[in-house]
């Protein structure tokens, strides 16, 4: 199978820079490599010095490259679906080139850009396949829409199917409206098929690894925190850190030692949230980010001269389950003891204390209104119990 990495982040964490880095490294290791954007505000090819199109092209050996597009990828993969949609919005009034483009239904462009990540695995085109992501707020909507397209197509699809063939004739002796046909769920059928493998490739650890860019900032690490929680929460895999834009020791003069200290109490929350994911230090450099020759730079503070696809960490770092009315938050703590554990909510923030570590956990939206009940440890896992409040079951 490909190797799959994904990278997202805060926008303008430098994320696009990362990835690019991450996928020139994969190619100069010898791996043939795609890297593509999911960003609608594509960057990209700005970042590789390229023009980039829908299409994957070649911008360096073992390497090729592409910024999705939503109306290119739905003809490619929905054009039936898409035609129905224009003409049942044209039979409604809407001008045909604006039916053209509002076409592409709610959600669709981060799902088009998902499935090139499954074709390309299933085509076996490429070793390895380097995502940079939307900003994180579209990359969580992103990576949870397959869950959601799913659960609409499981309730949907059987019943407009059985009243498909009784229901039809009658319906079109009152409206010339146009109705779904047998090809337009066939073409459903297909995603519905692309879906599943589609969430069993980007859960499975073995081959897909999300990595979290961020910058030493107390907004930048708050939003990756919330990403993070639900990551874990959804079952996607993540490896590693990478704090970007560090500024070197070396840097001299007040305006810079400001910023240097700022950085360094950051990374330090940094460690406390994130561990025991390792965490990448990249720098920030003395002139942009553009081209392969700094690319390249960027990727040997990230990897020195290792194998940037490795697997950087394995194990769940953190589990959310529902259980007798209320949920367990699961989290591996292996040679610690009770005495050890201290716990402490702050409104959404979860800290434990171990020994003289703080782990800082954001807590998701299904645990806000809940109570935080009592905790153990079982068999090395810490095991934090909340219930449902009173107004949860009005």
């Amino acid at each position: 199978m490909s190797r799959v990495l994904l990278f997202t982040g805060k926008g303008g964490v430098g994320k696009t820079t990362v990835a690019a880095a991450t996928a020139l490294a994969a190619a100069k290791h010898g791996y043939k490599t795609a890297v593509m954007s999911t960003d609608a505000a594509h960057s990209l090819g700005d970042s590789l010095d390229c023009k980039l199109g829908p299409e994957p092209i070649q911008v360096a050996s073992n390497l090729w490259a592409q910024e999705s597009n939503v109306l290119y990828d739905m003809e490619k993969h929905w054009g039936t679906v898409k035609k129905w949609l224009v003409a049942l919005m044209a039979w409604r009034g809407v001008d045909e080139i604006v039916a053209e483009e509002i076409a592409a239904l709610p959600g669709m462009e981060e799902l088009a850009n998902l499935l090139w990540v499954y074709n390309h695995e299933k085509l076996r085109d490429y070793d390895v396949i380097v995502v940079d992501c939307a900003p994180t707020g579209e990359s969580l909507r992103l990576l949870t829409f397959p869950e959601v397209m799913q659960w609409w197509i499981n309730k949907l699809l059987p019943v407009g199917r059985r009243l498909m063939p009784a229901t039809y004739p009658i319906i079109h002796r009152f409206t010339d409206m146009p109705l779904p046909d047998e090809q337009i769920f066939s073409t459903i059928d297909e995603l519905f098929l692309q879906l599943q493998g589609l969430r069993s490739l980007l859960t499975n650890p073995q081959v897909t690894s999300i990595r979290l860019v961020m910058n030493a900032e107390k907004m930048v690490i708050k939003e990756a925190q919330r990403t993070y929680t639900y990551l874990s929460l959804y079952g996607y895999p993540t490896d590693a850190v990478i704090c970007n834009r560090l500024i070197p020791q070396d840097a001299d003069g007040s305006y810079w030692e400001k910023w240097k200290e700022s950085q360094a109490e950051y990374l330090h929350l940094i460690e406390e949230s994130f561990s025991p994911l390792p965490i990448l230090r990249v720098p920030l450099l003395k002139n942009e980010v553009v081209g392969t020759e700094a690319l390249e730079e960027i990727s040997r503070y990230l990897y020195s001269k290792d194998d940037p696809t490795r697997i950087l960490f394995e194990g769940k770092t953190m589990s959310i389950d529902p259980e007798d009315g209320g949920y367990v938050l699961r989290m591996p703590l292996p040679f610690v003891t009770k005495g050890d554990v201290s716990l402490m909510r702050n409104g959404d923030e979860l800290v434990a204390t171990i020994n003289n570590q703080r782990h800082n956990i954001l807590l998701p939206q299904t645990l806000l209104s809940c109570e935080l009940k009592d905790a153990k440890l079982d068999e090395g896992q810490l095991q934090i119990r909340f219930v449902k409040t009173e107004s949860n079951h009005l």
